[in-house]
């Protein structure tokens, strides 16, 4: 203690002096904290307050997808070809199931009618995940459900349905697990086929009680649109059915049908054999997954020889009548250091020009090809299509080989002449063939008709495209001409039909490996086109491969081309055939009978009604002044009394309807 102004100043103990400051850090602590605490509660209240809310709101709130439809394929007519169904898929967890192995292997095999050791096998597995089974029917899954198996896994995935397990397999495509298009037409429409998911909120109430939320709305979902397609089931049908019968019979490896329309590009059935199953496609071969029509290449012998043919009308180098020195059959080129025999079949010491498309000699066909010249027929070959796409909407196409002049060898000229050394796809010949039957105009092909959505609204309806015009109406008739005298006496008079004029040719080539022909693999081809006077449909098949003692296309592909077009006929939805005699097939469908004219009006017969919708059925028959009585729904395929047979003003006539898909199923 000591004095000072006359104050008595005492100091202060040191341990008050220490716990001040303590107050006071510990003060500035709590500061610090309530400060933290305050901008934290305004984080979480204010600025957060959506996102906190949101976090709370999902610990009770469940989210349900609502599964958008896959968009359907329809045929022209509005048959629908695809569906939507579930199918479900039982798998196993090894490790989970050890202890249970017997008694899920002996509760499954009662379920699926399959081997108890079947399962067991697999349920034995190592790994902790293995299938049991997969894509089976939805019912299936309660049946497995209810057993409570330890260790089993039920999955359910959207599938896809075609309405026939094999029609149009290789056209259509198929799906991947997620319902995606991964072939086929399926793959290059995706897009347009599927949808977009909705989803709606649940809450969960308690522990059980799970209700819809009334604060979210309800997202419904955008299904996919449909697509129509030129497709006519019922031409499908019988392609494939036909088609397959004539491969089976040659033994053939595989064949191709297509069935065009000349005017409009369309393509009304496209057909390929071997037929796949889209349930088991990726257990067939590679070869047979794909469209060939559209994916692969094949010199294609006589049936090119329209090209040159083409070259020298439309440049007015050589006449129909002009003759030539078929050198009794054989005949040497020698060009440089290129040298080659070409050989006819049918042999003579002269043919017209006429003649040598009639009876489809090489050798005349050489000839004109050095009248014609490299250039213009290049310029030809390129102006039919063959080189380059045709750009049908579908995956994979190719351009085929055309090579250019320049890299030609001195005899490629004369072996363009009659189909080699030149490599096509089966639809770029159907499109050239189609460019004569339609006065020249080349078409692109295409098989999209039109896009709606879910609920049938027109979304794009696709329309005619002329790609170019390749020759002159006045070539396309001489053309015409020419190819009709093939199919009236010559090298295809097995397409012949009675009371019907076709134009086609026929075209058998070897085939080449790695650069070598075989003596004893042909590829058999037929492309012809009816009514001659107003053509409207084109057909082509191709055989690959036939074997036995038939292998040329005259005795292979001729004949298939017939039995297709004889039941084309009387579908007189794509053309009428006036005052000719109707053709019919018989019950064996083996066969043809020729029926009485169709007549006038005022005659008293009765008209051809079979193949037509019930509306146009009931046009035709009310303008004869007779009565219609239907029997069932959809197209007609059969009438009481028949074609051409007599009947008195007022009668009814019976029309027996069936559904097109069933009446397309029958015709195989």
């Amino acid at each position: 203690m000591y004095e000072q102004n006359n104050y008595i100043i005492q100091p202060q103990p040191p341990s008050v002096s220490n716990s001040r400051f303590r107050i006071r850090i510990l003060q500035i602590l709590l500061l610090i904290l309530f400060f933290a605490v305050a901008l934290r509660l305004v984080q979480i209240q204010i600025i957060g307050f959506e996102k906190y809310r949101e976090m709370a709101r999902n610990q009770h709130i469940l989210k349900k997808i609502l599964p958008a439809e896959r968009g359907t394929f329809f045929d022209r007519y509005g048959y629908p070809i695809t569906s939507n169904t579930k199918k479900v898929s039982i798998a196993v967890d090894p490790l989970m199931a050890k202890d249970s192995a017997s008694k899920i292997a002996e509760t499954l095999s009662v379920i699926f009618k399959k081997p108890a050791k079947y399962f067991l096998k697999k349920i034995k597995s190592p790994g902790r995940f293995t299938w049991l089974i997969k894509n089976v029917d939805i019912q299936y899954r309660d049946s497995v459900e209810s057993k409570k198996l330890k260790g089993i896994i039920i999955k359910t995935e959207p599938r896809r349905l075609q309405y026939d397990d094999q029609i149009a397999g290789q056209l259509i495509g198929t799906t991947d697990y997620q319902n995606r298009g991964n072939s086929g037409l399926e793959q290059y429409y995706n897009k347009e086929l599927s949808g977009k998911d909705g989803y709606a909120i649940y809450e969960r109430i308690g522990k059980i009680k799970i209700l819809p939320s009334i604060d979210y709305p309800r997202q419904e979902p955008i299904h996919g649109n449909n697509i129509y397609l030129t497709i006519d089931l019922r031409l499908q049908a019988i392609a494939e059915k036909e088609l397959s019968k004539g491969a089976k019979k040659t033994n053939a490896r595989g064949g191709i049908a297509i069935i065009m329309h000349a005017e409009t590009g369309e393509i009304l059935a496209l057909a390929q054999y071997p037929q796949i199953n889209p349930d088991t496609f990726g257990e067939s071969d590679l070869e047979d997954q794909r469209l060939r029509a559209v994916t692969d290449i094949f010199e294609p012998g006589s049936v090119f020889k329209i090209v040159v043919a083409s070259a020298a009308l439309e440049n007015n180098l050589v006449s129909p009548k002009r003759v030539f020195n078929a050198e009794n059959g054989i005949y040497r080129v020698t060009v440089g250091n290129s040298s080659r025999i070409i050989r006819d079949i049918e042999k003579a010491e002269k043919y017209s020009f006429e003649d040598a498309i009639k009876y489809s000699s090489n050798i005349v066909m050489a000839r004109i090809s050095d009248i014609v010249g490299n250039n213009l027929f290049y310029k030809m070959a390129r102006d039919y299509g063959f080189g380059t796409k045709t750009n049908i909407d579908f995956p994979g196409e190719v351009n085929g080989i055309l090579k250019k002049p320049k890299e030609w060898s001195g005899t490629t000229r004369n072996t363009l002449a009659y189909g080699y050394e030149v490599s096509v796809t089966p639809i770029q010949l159907a499109c050239a063939y189609a460019a004569i039957a339609n006065k020249g105009k080349l078409m692109q092909p295409r098989l999209l008709k039109k896009i709606t959505d879910h609920s049938g609204n027109i979304l794009h309806q696709s329309s005619p495209r002329l790609i170019r015009k390749v020759i002159s109406e006045s070539t396309a008739e001489k053309l015409t001409h020419m190819l009709e005298r093939v199919v009236e006496g010559g090298t295809g008079e097995n397409a012949k039909l009675p009371n019907i004029r076709i134009a086609g040719k026929t075209g058998t080539s070897k085939k080449i490996v790695d650069g070598s022909y075989f003596t004893n693999k042909y590829t058999a081809s037929f492309v012809g086109f009816f009514p001659v006077e107003n053509p409207k449909i084109v057909c082509l098949v191709i055989i690959d491969e036939p074997s036995g003692d038939e292998i040329y296309a005259s005795k292979v592909s001729a004949p298939i081309f017939r039995a297709i077009a004889e039941q084309v006929i009387n579908l007189t939805d794509y053309f009428t055939l006036p005052n000719k005699p109707l053709i019919t097939v018989n019950q064996n469908n083996n066969a043809i009978r020729e029926a009485e004219t169709v007549p006038e009006k005022n005659q008293n017969l009765v008209p051809n009604v079979c193949g037509l919708s019930i509306r146009r059925a009931i046009d035709i028959l009310t303008a004869y002044k007779l009565k219609p009585r239907i029997s069932g729904s959809g197209t007609i395929v059969s009438q009481i009394p028949p074609p051409g047979a007599r009947i008195n003003k007022d009668r009814t006539v019976k029309i027996i309807c069936e559904n097109k898909i069933s009446a397309a199923i029958g015709f195989r």
